[in-house]
């Protein structure tokens, strides 16, 4: 048992050098989500101030054209067209991952991505000058395209790159940077800065310089080693990627693992959607991110960032002020997922999402109650803000990023791909589903609508209490072994097996050596 032993002793030891920040690690996580990751959350809230400028364009545009005023019928199916676009982009760019990841790389799919951005940002610009406002709608599909990419690609390549100590927070990066991107558009649609009549093509336009910068800095850093191994078959340089990246020369521990996971998957090849709908081992892996996904876009948080000025305003903000209060809930908003960043490797990914859903169901609860009752009780009014903040930090700190780091653990090499398109998609259709039907929502319900966000808030808690597993600080076949229990597959038990003999074999093979150069 001694060369076990040590051998354990050694791979602790080397397990904590491992687990640290290198330089390297902290650029390609910081370019990777600035580059595409806040250009998502830019491009949620951009059109929200500038809209009533936005909307005189199209109207003008029209009358200038063809000598009457836009019918107003017409005028909000552009307007509802504008915004819905959007996320329907995000759709079209989620079932576009597993082909490019797998045949460009993740580096390589993010670099392609950035093409988008800049072209759509180029035609927003420029729609004033060359009046038209079509060229806007079109640029919100082509911005969803490349935000439905970013969505998905940039959680997939830094949890491939990240070690398992830090796979949570670094996973945790790119919403940090969504919530930026959402703050950073607040401001600058402030009606002082460039939220106005004037400035608003320059607030489309600026969505470019992330992907430009992006564009510029990210080739001088490495792809995935787990790509280039088990993907690409090229040992040499994943192995060097992985020195860069854990920033010194011993990774044979890391090499090791994915030259496992690569044997056990061999037979499975690289999974299609529908091979990961049908395939057994899987199931509660993929019902899991479905449900995870539905319950953070259907909880309603699109709604309360979409209406929350109306909220403000029904709650007896002045509407001078409405704007600056919107500014201090994206702000909250950011300070909160910069907590979860910290938190997620020491508390865990379950206490965090049972905490985030759980305040999210209870705000909405509450808020309900608050909205009805607020013309009748004075304080109420002010009850519903806290309502608002408290729901905005549940979502923060667990439903919004905790998903998509999920989706990278419960998955393998072979069925990444395909499970980040799922989850993509069903992510950007619910965002899609809650934008459109919100307002009749609104319409039919008032208030009431937010218990049905809470219900499905209450639903989604109660399922991952059951089912959802705790990942932190484990590798992925770990994870996978966990599933593989309740997915009722004994397979995976029979390949630990084989690496419990590996490095049992290991362990004597290096006791041998020890005693040859004694002798």
């Amino acid at each position: 048992m001694e060369p076990n032993k040590d051998k354990q002793e050694s791979s602790d030891s080397e397990e904590g050098t491992k687990g640290k920040m290198t330089l390297t690690l902290a650029l390609v996580t910081l370019i990777s989500a600035f580059g595409s990751s806040f250009q998502y959350g830019y491009n949620v809230s951009v059109i929200n101030s500038p809209a009533p400028y936005m909307q005189d364009f199209y109207n003008q545009t029209y009358t200038d054209r063809y000598g009457v005023f836009m019918d107003k019928n017409l005028q909000t199916l552009l307007w509802s067209l504008t915004v819905s676009m959007y996320p329907l982009g995000g759709f079209f760019g989620s079932l576009m991952v597993g082909p490019l990841v797998n045949n460009c790389g993740r580096k390589g799919t993010l670099l392609i991505n950035n093409l988008f951005s800049i072209a759509a940002a180029i035609l927003m610009g420029t729609s004033e000058i060359a009046k038209t406002f079509e060229v806007i709608i079109i640029s919100r599909v082509i911005m969803g395209i490349y935000a439905g990419l970013a969505s998905n690609v940039v959680p997939m390549f830094l949890g491939e790159m990240a070690p398992k100590n830090l796979r949570g927070a670094i996973g945790v990066v790119p919403q940090l940077f969504i919530t930026i991107g959402i703050l950073i558009a607040q401001i600058l649609g402030l009606h002082s800065i460039l939220g106005n009549a004037e400035d608003w093509p320059v607030m489309l336009g600026l969505t470019g310089i992330p992907s430009v910068i992006q564009l510029l800095t990210l080739p001088f850093f490495p792809e995935s080693p787990r790509y280039l191994l088990i993907q690409k078959g090229n040992e040499e340089q994943a192995r060097q990627a992985l020195q860069r990246l854990r920033g010194w020369d011993d990774v044979d521990d890391e090499i090791e693992e994915m030259r496992l996971e690569d044997q056990s998957e061999k037979e499975e090849g690289q999974m299609s959607v529908l091979t990961l709908c049908t395939f057994r081992g899987l199931r509660w892996q993929l019902i899991s991110i479905i449900v995870m996904m539905m319950g953070q876009q259907l909880s309603g948080v699109n709604a309360v960032f979409y209406y929350a000025d109306r909220i403000f305003l029904s709650a007896g903000v002045e509407t001078n002020n409405v704007q600056y209060v919107t500014v201090s809930i994206g702000a909250i908003n950011v300070v909160m997922t910069c907590l979860a960043v910290f938190i997620v490797e020491s508390l865990g990914r379950r206490i965090l999402l049972l905490a985030g859903f759980g305040l999210c169901c209870g705000s909405c609860a509450v808020l309900t109650l608050a909205l009805n009752l607020q013309n009748t009780v004075s304080w109420m009014s002010y009850l519903s803000i806290v309502c608002v903040i408290l729901y905005i930090i549940g979502h923060a700190i667990g439903a919004s990023p905790i998903p998509f780091v999920m989706i990278t653990e419960m998955f393998l090499q072979s069925s990444r791909p395909a499970a980040f398109m799922v989850g993509g998609s069903v992510h950007w259709l619910c965002n899609f589903a809650v934008g459109l039907l919100f307002l009749y929502m609104e319409a039919g319900l008032g208030a009431y609508c937010f218990l049905i966000f809470c219900a499905i808030c209450l639903v989604t808690m109660v399922y991952i209490f059951f089912v959802v597993p705790e990942t932190k600080n484990k590798t992925f076949m770990e994870i996978n072994k966990i599933m593989a229990k309740r997915n009722k597959v004994e397979i995976q038990t029979e390949k630990e097996e084989l690496m419990d003999i590996h490095t049992i074999q290991a362990g004597q093979a290096e006791k041998k050596e020890i005693s040859n150069s004694d002798l």
